[in-house]
């Protein structure tokens, strides 16, 4: 008997024993199973959120302001307050941009673009006029210099007279451009085109005449950082249909420590007679050459000769600036300008400056 009963505690101590890693196997069993259907869980709650993030605008901007000092004037000023919004509507084939500035309250930029091929894309709203390199490929954030050169500034709608009215419109317009381009080779098309119908009123404004503006222009890239732009522009421009004719030519190359860029801008500009109506057109011409030297991630030196001739017929209309220039980015989000420019007037009613510039730019 008393074999028997050790015999019983020893068989129930043997099937404790195995049972114990058999429940611990199915505690871990049914563990695994809970985390995997919270991985699950949180997988799709993150697509989930990664379609909404997707659909939100990608906000960036930056503040430019600094300081002038001239021979007759000199004062602190803000010069740019942007905020700018991107977002994909169909990624890939469909998009927009708003971009607002607050120094002085406008809408600079506003346009959706649709892409249905690698050699079409259509943009719709209001946004640069494709109108030589400078306008389009050197926005404030990349450029080198302070100010734009005359030719582009008197002759593209940044401050522009046409007849007895001003056109301050940042090189901007409303209208419809096809663009697209051709022979892709290491990332950039060896030959584009870009194909606008304009209101030519400037922007953030309703049309003011039947007519629409048309401008165009072809670049080739024949190898990396270089380029080489011809542009054309053909409007008429208010209630009197003031003839606006610009034509262009430049070449740039921009790639690694150097940069050098020069183009020509020429063009016809209508002129009121005294009773209103249109009477005849003078014709303007200006070119400028610019050379700069990265010399380090942080900093950069350049110049730039720039040379207007507003009014071909009389050689007093010509303004020469000569502008030397330092870039200081010591972060990636903060940039320094210092610039001198010397201002040479062949009026004589116009006396000669020298501008000294400083610009910081803060971006987010």
């Amino acid at each position: 008997m008393k074999r028997i009963f050790i015999g019983l505690i020893l068989t129930c101590t043997a099937l404790a024993a195995a049972a114990q890693p058999h429940d611990e196997t199915k505690a871990l069993a049914a563990r695994i199973d809970s985390l995997t259907t919270e991985v699950g869980t949180l997988r799709t709650e993150s697509t989930a959120w990664e379609k909404i993030r997707a659909r939100l605008p990608r906000i960036s901007g930056y503040i430019q302001t600094g300081y002038e000092w001239a021979d007759d004037a000199s004062g602190f000023h803000i010069k740019r307050v942007r905020v700018d919004m991107k977002g994909d509507i169909l990624r890939e084939k469909l998009d927009y941009r708003l971009q607002v500035e607050f120094a002085s309250p406008k809408i600079v930029d506003a346009y959706v673009q649709w892409h249905p091929f690698a050699q079409l894309h259509v943009k719709l709203g209001q946004y640069k006029i494709p109108f030589s390199i400078e306008n389009t490929d050197y926005p404030p954030l990349k450029f080198e210099v302070i100010e734009y050169p005359l030719a582009l500034q008197r002759m593209m709608g940044f401050s522009e007279k046409i007849g007895d009215k001003s056109l301050s419109a940042t090189g901007r317009e409303l209208g419809a451009t096809l663009y697209g381009g051709f022979f892709r080779h290491d990332g950039y098309d060896v030959l584009s085109y870009d194909i606008s119908l304009f209101n030519g009123a400037g922007i953030n404004t309703k049309d003011n005449n039947r007519s629409k503006d048309v401008a165009a222009r072809l670049t080739v890239r024949p190898f990396g950082g270089m380029k080489l732009s011809g542009s054309y522009y053909r409007g008429e421009f208010g209630a009197e249909y003031l003839l606006r004719e610009r034509y262009g030519a430049g070449a740039c190359y921009d790639r690694g420590a150097v940069v050098v860029r020069g183009e020509w801008i020429g063009g016809r500009t209508g002129t009121p007679a005294a009773d209103g109506a249109p009477s005849g057109s003078f014709r303007s011409s200006g070119w400028y050459a610019l050379g700069g030297w990265r010399f380090s991630p942080k900093w950069m030196v350049v110049a730039r000769y720039d040379t207007l001739l507003a009014d071909t017929r009389t050689a007093s209309s010509r303004q020469t600036d000569y502008t030397a220039g330092l870039t200081w980015m010591p972060l990636k989000w903060l940039r320094g300008q210092l610039n001198y420019t010397y201002e040479d007037y062949k009026i004589s009613a116009t006396q000669n400056r020298n501008v000294a510039s400083l610009m910081v730019t803060a971006m987010f």
